[in-house]
């Protein structure tokens, strides 16, 4: 061996050592990019915070962003492999992977609850799911395929109750009578400042509906070429919704504005408000296991209804649209 190559050889041996011994990798951070299920607002307030505030870098990855939008298929792209992860807006999607033999798979899950709500106005007496029953009730396309099929089979409700939904106030505003669909962080406040009246808002996770809400969802290549690469994203994600809803959002909010200029102080300040208040992110297994959590008898218990209504079939190996194998480590949580 040359005395060029021996130097070349011990000047590499010396930057991994060094590297080792500050706690970074000889190689560059790894290149991630994951799309949201909408444009930019608080829901996805985690993943806006671990960039903004360098947790994604503390764990080697250098991450893009990129937002969603009416006109954007985040599965597909995620599926051509355009995006590495992608957000899952309901326990439906990975379900509907399964089915049509898409190999993606839910890898965490940051909202324990599903922030899908019916809303009326406050004053007409309409508190109640078991009161709306019959009533006629806004709802989207789209909505008809996954929580509304949770409202026939648990109370009851049938289709002729449907009124297209087209994300416009407007019809439910010149309503007094009327219900809708929406999101907990987002409709009952646009309301509330249009019409002065805070309605009246039904939190459907807080009444038997189980599907979980913002999950990672990653490609089943991804997860068994890449393993230490979806642990870490799922780590720092999770790190990063601890930080916005305990600790100062400013840098992540910036972000969000930036991306989405529609969002304002308040409007952010109210869903994340909301989110700490009905225990979005950190409920249930969420308290236990950590941020993200998911388990197998939730999944299980969520498709036991999906097959009551006819959605799937019985026999759909419905464990393969997620694993828990990242999830449920206790992170960040106080030992």
């Amino acid at each position: 061996m040359s005395s060029g190559t021996c130097r070349r050889v011990l000047a590499s041996l010396l930057l991994v050592g060094l590297a080792a011994a500050i706690g970074r990798p000889a190689h560059a951070d790894d290149k991630v990019v994951i799309g949201t299920d909408w444009r930019a607002e608080a829901e996805h307030g985690g993943i806006y915070q671990a960039f903004a505030k360098g947790i994604y870098k503390q764990h080697h990855l250098d991450v893009e962003i990129r937002q969603g939008g009416p006109n954007l298929n985040q599965a597909q792209l995620l599926a051509a492999g355009r995006y590495d992860f992608a957000v899952s807006s309901n326990s439906f999607e990975p379900l509907n992977f399964v089915k049509n033999g898409v190999p993606i798979v839910a890898v965490a899950a940051a909202f324990q609850k599903d922030p899908q709500v019916l809303i009326a106005h406050a004053g007409s007496g309409l508190d109640r799911l078991e009161k709306m029953k019959g009533k006629p009730i806004l709802i989207s396309a789209a909505s008809r395929e996954n929580f509304w099929q949770f409202l026939k089979v648990r109370y009851g409700f049938t289709d002729d109750q449907i009124r297209p939904y087209t994300f416009n106030l407007a019809p439910f505003l010149a309503d007094k009578s009327a219900i809708m669909q929406g999101y907990l962080t987002s409709e009952p406040y646009a309301i509330e400042l249009a019409s002065g009246e805070k309605p009246l808002t039904i939190l459907l996770a807080d009444q038997g509906y189980r599907s979980y809400g913002a999950m990672i969802a990653a490609t089943q290549a991804t997860i068994e070429k890449k393993p230490d690469v979806v642990q870490r994203m799922v780590d720092a994600t999770i790190l990063g919704w601890i930080s916005y809803l305990n600790e100062d959002p400013s840098a992540a909010n910036a972000l969000i504005k930036r991306d989405n200029p529609e969002m304002t102080d308040a409007i952010i300040a109210h869903a994340i408000a909301g989110m700490k208040q009905y225990g979005i992110v950190q409920s249930g297994d969420a308290t236990t296991l950590g941020v993200g959590a998911m388990s197998d008898a939730r999944w299980q218990e969520f498709f036991a209804f999906t097959a009551e209504a006819g959605i799937y079939p019985k026999d759909l190996p419905y464990r393969k649209g997620y694993t828990l194998r990242f999830v449920n480590h206790k992170l960040g949580l106080a030992q």
